[in-house]
């Protein structure tokens, strides 16, 4: 029974602090990521993880990255496609382009370097979102750009880390074009068989007399069993968790069912991830305080600087106003779901030194305080919506 305490620690441990991010006005994330540090072995040391909760941790990722494709509309991408691609592009580049410089400035090889440029890519949904809609823009022409810019972005560091992945450990002895062209095929496959699948799986279940959850089970069915077919073919877990995600995005409508994926996912198992995610960062490295703290400091300048940088000066040249391309820069800058999705993976392959994962840790919790607070002070909500609904009627 004693295999049971780890598991009322963290569950104490994701109540507790995220009580204290409402007090606090903390957010969420951060709250859990810093309740982990504290009780974790370089904190008060009072939890230790074992295997039930790294497997359980896993499944939190699996669902982090699984609602993070469920955000993600095809519709998004409906409007002013030429100006998401291109603010996409330019606001992937520049900061890939940073933290590969970074990953060389420090003597960091090849490998390393890469891997700090796919996570600069990123950017984070979970807190562009609710940025966005606090102020009354989400639903504009100009807010839909945002959302479909960090969607592209966010794909496209899931596909350089799955390239990344297969080189560093090769899962699969198809060519790598052969194998992508593949990965295409079955994705445009699952895109139409698997709604189709899960109405079979619903034949004949009344909604209102589901006592037994068959819908919610139905979508588990499917996520785990593409993320198991995809694990097979050597695509790793997280991405295929995303596509998971991104293909039931426009078959699941019932805001019934949405709610209960929320529940399970937020409610139980991603606060697991992100306090054992804080539990596991290793805080001995700031005892070389000179270099580790530098190399810190220069990868969440580099980060927003970068982020922020290239979104306002691409917002511009894509024709948007001074004041949306500020929010477009401020927008990009938080790193959050895939940032810490990749760094988890990085450090089950043993690729990343720990002062690179503790200093990515510090990024997402910097990036998703700072981004909020940006967005806060470079407008107020209704002359904000005023002004993008003015310039777009």
């Amino acid at each position: 029974m004693t295999q049971l305490l780890p598991f009322l620690l963290i569950l104490t441990a994701s109540i507790l602090f995220s009580e204290l991010s409402n007090r606090l006005h903390l957010p969420w994330v951060i709250a859990l990521i810093i309740g982990g540090m504290l009780i974790g072995p370089d904190g008060f040391d009072i939890f230790v993880s074992n295997e039930t909760i790294g497997f359980l941790s896993e499944i939190g990722l699996i669902f982090l990255m699984f609602m993070a494709g469920l955000e993600t509309k095809l519709s998004s991408f409906d409007k002013s496609r030429g100006k998401v691609l291109f603010v996409a592009f330019v606001n992937g580049l520049v900061p890939f382009m940073a933290g590969l410089g970074i990953g060389y400035m420090f003597g960091y090889g090849l490998q390393i370097s890469f891997l700090l440029g796919i996570i600069f890519t990123s950017s984070s949904l979970a807190v562009v979102i609710p940025s966005l809609d606090a102020r009354g823009i989400l639903r504009t022409s100009f807010g839909q750009t945002v959302v479909a810019t960090t969607i592209l972005q966010d794909v496209a560091s899931l596909i350089l880390f799955s390239i990344f992945f297969q080189s560093v450990d090769p899962v699969t002895s198809i060519p790598l074009p052969l194998f992508y062209v593949l990965l295409v095929a079955l994705l445009v496959f699952l895109r139409f068989a698997i709604p189709k699948l899960r109405a079979f799986m619903l034949k004949g279940v009344h909604r209102a007399g589901d006592i037994f959850q068959q819908d919610l089970r139905a979508v588990f069915v499917i996520l785990f069993g593409i993320v198991v077919i995809f694990e097979l073919l050597g695509l790793h877990a997280i991405i295929a968790a995303f596509f998971a995600g991104f293909v039931l995005s426009d078959s699941i409508s019932s805001d019934i069912l949405k709610d209960k994926l929320r529940s399970i996912s937020y409610g139980l198992f991603i606060p697991i991830f992100f306090i054992t995610v804080g539990a596991g960062t290793d805080l001995s490295v700031f005892a070389n305080f000179e270099t580790v703290g530098v190399l810190i400091l220069v990868i969440v300048l580099g980060s927003v600087i970068s982020k922020y940088v290239s979104g306002a000066v691409s917002g511009r040249l894509a024709g948007f106003s001074i004041k949306e391309s500020r929010i477009l820069g401020a927008s990009s800058i938080p790193q959050l779901s895939t940032t810490l999705a990749v760094v988890f993976s990085a450090q089950q392959l043993g690729i990343i030194p720990a002062e690179i994962a503790t200093a990515m840790v510090v990024l997402s919790i910097v990036t998703t305080f700072i981004s909020p607070s940006l967005l806060s002070f470079l407008s107020k909500p209704e002359s904000v919506k005023e002004e993008i609904q003015a310039a777009e009627g």
